[in-house]
């Protein structure tokens, strides 16, 4: 669900401007050289995942799909640029009716990836393509690079529930994105009300350190919460002395307590000890929720103790050590003159450095063994095998200009379950490791 969704206005505004300025002067040029309506293919990957890391998880791709829809320049972002003298006349002019006319294909969100898949493929001319290029990698990038760290935790948590709390150590709009990629990888709810209001994402929340300490005592904040919030509220029991904490929250809350939360010290030896005593004081249903820094280490290191759920706010926020998944997005065919039946010709970027690309426009496949388990991801140019043309994984995206892939969130959500359980066991280890699968090239050298 969206803001459109409720019936509410809504103020799009344009994305023409999340863009780097080299892309409009490259407009500039091929417009004046005459090569700006080459029919073009530009493909989003990485050649490498995160150190450590087993597999991706493609998370952004809805943004993107809305990014594209609302690429316009207005007569504002047109002012902008002609009173900073960054293109001219000619480009403003053929800017001022630009819309995406192209096709786009790509993974399904949720979908997991490896070096060199294809995640995402853009086509039309060089110009419209181009423009596109920072919008979609600022997406892909951010919400990929969640949506890993989140389905590591998930994994990591083994079922029991993770709450995304991290919009405090972000940037207020990325932790929009962060809430959204958190619930593809696998988190059940944010506390983040704009997540909950833009993409409907469950929302929970109680009280933080400062309520119980603008109290006079910790008993009257617990009798403040449960007044207003019930019984089967959370409340906080480590602002002081953790045991007489849980003691005075079951005589105010009785044994109906719904959960306490612990945000510091030894979480291990804690969750033990509060459990105990809540079973002892008869407050046997009543849940731990753990906080305080969590990653998917943590988060493991956890498996045995008697926590019910966890809060993580910075760790998942910034990708749990890896904000970025190094997505690039490159020319890898192009046409040779601008007419629209011209056969498209392979290219790419040969330079030495480890920054090689391999050309040709490309499709993906993953191939299983006997067992249905995945054991490769195949990327090729020209015809599909026969025996793998029912496991391709690209999906058309966008179709002439228009949007034909719009899903719910819960969608790429359950998506991601079942592509994770896909893959061999050792996807799971948290310990450094190559690639789940290996990623293998067959080419016929057409690129058409």
């Amino acid at each position: 669900m969206d803001v459109a969704d409720l019936g509410l206005p809504v103020e799009v505004p344009s994305t023409a401007l999340f863009t780097d300025q080299y892309e409009l002067t490259m407009l500039q040029a091929a417009l004046k050289a005459g090569t700006a309506e080459r029919r073009s293919v530009f493909e989003v990957f990485t050649r490498r995942l995160p150190n450590g890391r087993r597999y991706g998880v493609l998370g952004g791709t809805g943004r993107v799909l809305d990014a594209v829809e609302n690429f316009r320049f207005d007569a504002d972002i047109l002012g902008f640029l002609r009173d900073r003298e960054i293109v001219d006349e000619a480009t403003l002019t053929w800017l001022a009716g630009y819309r995406f006319s192209g096709d786009i294909w790509g993974y399904p969100e949720g979908e997991v990836y490896f070096p060199g898949s294809p995640v995402m493929r853009v086509e039309g001319s060089f110009a419209e393509c181009v423009l596109l290029e920072t919008v979609i990698l600022s997406i892909l990038n951010h919400d990929s690079a969640i949506a890993a760290a989140a389905s590591r935790m998930a994994s990591a948590a083994g079922g029991r529930p993770l709450i995304e709390m991290g919009a405090r150590r972000t940037h207020e709009l990325a932790a929009v994105a962060t809430a959204r990629a958190a619930y593809v990888g696998g988190f059940a709810t944010t506390s983040d009300l704009a997540a909950g209001f833009r993409y409907g994402i469950p929302t929970v929340g109680t009280s933080a350190h400062a309520f119980t300490l603008l109290h006079d005592r910790e008993r009257d904040a617990f009798q403040a919460q449960v007044n207003t919030l019930g019984r089967g509220t959370t409340l906080l029991v480590d602002t002081y002395d953790v045991a007489t904490a849980v003691r005075t929250a079951v005589e105010v809350a009785g044994p109906e307590l719904g959960a306490v939360r612990i945000d510091s010290g030894d979480l291990l030896l804690v969750a033990h000890r509060v459990r105990q005593q809540l079973d002892e004081l008869g407050a046997t249903r009543t849940k731990i929720i753990v906080t305080s820094d969590l990653d998917e280490y943590a988060i493991a290191s956890l498996a045995a103790a008697p926590v019910d759920a966890y809060g993580v706010g910075t760790q998942l926020a910034t990708g749990s050590g890896h904000p970025t998944a190094a997505m690039v997005y490159k020319l890898v065919a192009r046409a040779g003159n601008s007419d629209p039946g011209a056969l498209l010709v392979p290219v790419a970027k040969k330079s030495s450095g480890g920054k090689t690309s391999v050309g040709g426009r490309k499709w993906a496949a993953r191939r299983l063994d006997a067992d249905g388990v995945a054991e490769a991801e195949v990327v090729g140019t020209g015809a599909v095998p026969d025996r793998l043309a029912g496991r391709q994984l690209l999906v058309q995206l966008v179709k002439g200009g228009e949007v034909v892939a719009r899903e719910p969130l819960d969608v790429p959500r359950n998506r991601h379950i079942a592509a994770r359980a896909n893959l061999p066991l050792s996807a799971t280890q948290l310990s450094r490791g190559e690639p789940v699968i290996p990623t293998e090239y067959l080419h016929d050298g057409s690129g058409s």
